[in-house]
């Protein structure tokens, strides 16, 4: 694929990247609290405020994730070559998603159920699986089988698949970006699939394909620099369009229904339209603001938390659910309970990562890290 202008490292992507993924202990930890999802531990005081406070992130968080992968897979393409690319993703997403699926993933359904039986007997059930080519990429599946919040590596590792196929036949679309506003567009193909497709509770509330076209605007961005600066010039009214758009669409999904991810109605419809296009809006601005000012600096912390993205991620959740298992049966209030849970989860991922992940060749490689 061709490209007009190559686009230098940006360090306000790796922060975002980790304020995402650190960010997740606290919206995780915010579900067990929340009256709506069907988290695996649940507290016995719930409340309904915890689902505003989490869409604050939701609308955005995951879809960032998304178009950042695909930033770095155009740098990744244009430096290995597409065969050295699909080796590198089958490695870096490939080996952790199999190897964490084996060993940690079931945990979070194991006290799901109640942690009634000894782990390695609920193993047995737990990988009674069959295929299901329906739900592609979710093609394994069984009665406790899941793969839980690795969900992101699933459609990563197949988003980086297909771009390996099609990469030289996607168009720069640089050149209508000296407009202002035409940055804006790429709304309406996330607005038209949460119209057609529904939002994917499972999937932090958006569509598998909507991710699709996030991670593929990402290689876009990074393949042409009028749409960095377009985004740069529009920041602004991104934001203030987004927080409107947001708050409509909170509003009309609250009153639009028990279903209103599925539901074919005109108002659940409309309300799916405005979180897709509310989403599109917050990436302009969160990208173009951060890209106005000057980068951060790039502290030892920064680099140690950098690279320590995915193993981290992929540690975050069986390690929080366990902490909450015993932390709901306190005598504390909710925000104490809140703020337990928040706070050993951090201690016991950190020290689980920098003793046991990042400290020898092997482990490493299994949690997806470069030697």
């Amino acid at each position: 694929m061709e490209t007009t202008v190559r686009v230098e490292r940006r360090p306000e992507l790796d922060a975002i990247r980790l304020v995402v993924v650190l960010g997740l202990v606290f919206f995780h930890a915010s579900l067990v609290f929340d009256t709506r999802d069907d988290y695996y531990v649940k507290n016995a005081q719930t409340t309904e405020a915890v689902t505003w406070v989490a869409g604050l992130g939701v609308v955005w968080a995951m879809p960032a994730l998304f178009l950042i992968a695909g930033l770095g897979s155009w740098h990744s393409l244009g430096r290995r070559g597409t065969g050295g690319f699909v080796r590198e993703r089958l490695l870096r997403l490939g080996v952790p998603l199999v190897f964490a699926s084996l060993t940690i993933i079931p945990i979070p359904q194991w006290i799901r159920y109640g942690a009634s039986e000894p782990y390695l007997e609920f193993l047995r059930s737990y990988f009674d699986v069959h295929l299901e080519l329906s739900d592609f990429p979710f093609v394994v599946q069984g009665e406790f089988f899941e793969t839980g919040h690795l969900w992101f590596v699933v459609l990563l590792l197949t988003f980086s698949l297909i771009l390996a196929l099609v990469a030289g036949r996607l168009p720069l679309i640089g050149g209508p970006m000296r407009h202002r506003g035409v940055v804006f567009l790429p709304a309406l193909p996330l607005a038209l699939i949460g119209a057609l497709l529904g939002m994917e509770e499972a999937f932090a509330g958006w569509s598998r394909w909507a991710y699709l076209l996030f991670f593929l605007y990402g290689f876009l961005l990074a393949a042409d620099g009028r749409f960095r600066a377009a985004m740069r010039r529009d920041a602004r009214w991104a934001a203030v369009i987004g927080f409107l758009l947001f708050g409509a669409s909170g509003a009309t999904l609250s009153t639009a229904g028990d279903d209103p991810f599925t539901s074919m109605t005109p108002h659940a419809i409309v309300a799916r339209v405005l979180f897709g296009l509310a989403g599109w809006f917050w990436i302009v601005a969160i990208l173009g603001l951060l890209d106005r000012g000057s980068p951060p600096p790039r502290s030892r912390a920064v680099g140690y938390l950098a690279v320590a993205a995915l193993p981290l991620y992929i540690l975050h959740q069986p390690i929080l659910v366990v902490v909450a298992f015993f932390v709901v049966r306190w005598d504390l209030p909710v925000i104490g309970k809140y703020l337990a849970i928040v706070a050993i989860t951090f201690v016991v991922m950190f020290a689980v990562y920098d003793v046991l992940v990042r400290r020898t060749k092997v482990t490493r490689f299994l949690f997806g890290m470069r030697p």
